[in-house]
């Protein structure tokens, strides 16, 4: 096996803004990226301060998101240029890392 670099991102929303599906859609459809994963937080906070949670007496439905996904670089910053117009600043991060593929 051998290595390359990729650059992994995380973007940060919660479900009630209404952006995950557009964003999915642009990294499947449009960007055609590497590898996506979501996943659903049971709680968090951001820069609002706001609290959501995901327990019993509230069942919130605007709990935290997290989109993941990774791709070559290059590709990444031309993606992230794009997302600039989706995704509100502060709520993106990345940085490199290491996929293990054959050859």
């Amino acid at each position: 096996m051998k290595q390359i670099t990729v650059t992994m991102v995380r973007v940060y929303l919660t479900e009630a803004e209404g952006k995950l599906d557009p964003l999915i859609k642009r990294l499947h459809d449009w960007e055609k990226v590497r590898g996506v994963t979501v996943f659903r937080g049971i709680s968090g906070f951001g820069q609002s301060g706001k609290m959501l949670s995901s327990n019993l007496l509230s069942m919130s439905l605007d709990l935290p998101v997290v989109v993941e996904f990774f791709d070559e670089p290059e590709k990444v910053l031309s993606i992230l240029e794009h997302l600039e117009e989706m995704i509100a600043p502060g709520h993106i991060v990345s940085w490199d890392a290491n996929l293990m593929v054959e050859g």
